[in-house]
Parts: C-alpha cells; structure tokens; sequence
C-alpha cells in the first residue's frame, strides 16, 4: 500500500487546494422581461424560455 514518504507542509497543502475554490455563477438575460437568470433556465420572473412563454404568471 502506498504511504507518503513524508508531511505534506501547509504551502502544499494549500497549493493543491487551490483549485477547490467556488466560482460564480455566471448571469444572463431575460429576453422577454430583462430580469437576471440562469442561462439554459426558465425565467423565474416571466416564465420565459429564450423568446417563448413556458409557464403561465
């Protein structure tokens, strides 16, 4: 079984881990109303998807 040789130190540690940080989800658009969403989702506000009405407000 492999065992590490020696402790990895807190520099590394943290080096490895840099990449585990959360990025932003990115905003788009409404079409219909303007309002900010998710892109490839429906329109909380209007209930729009791309320039077609999905869900009735």
């Amino acid at each position: 079984m492999a065992v590490p040789k020696k402790k990895k130190s807190k520099s590394r540690s943290a080096m490895h881990k840099s990449h585990n940080a959360l990025k932003a989800n990115p905003a788009a658009t409404c079409g219909k109303c303007g309002e900010k969403k998710r892109p490839h989702h429906v329109c909380g506000a209007c209930g729009a998807y791309g320039e077609k009405a999905v869900l009735v407000k």
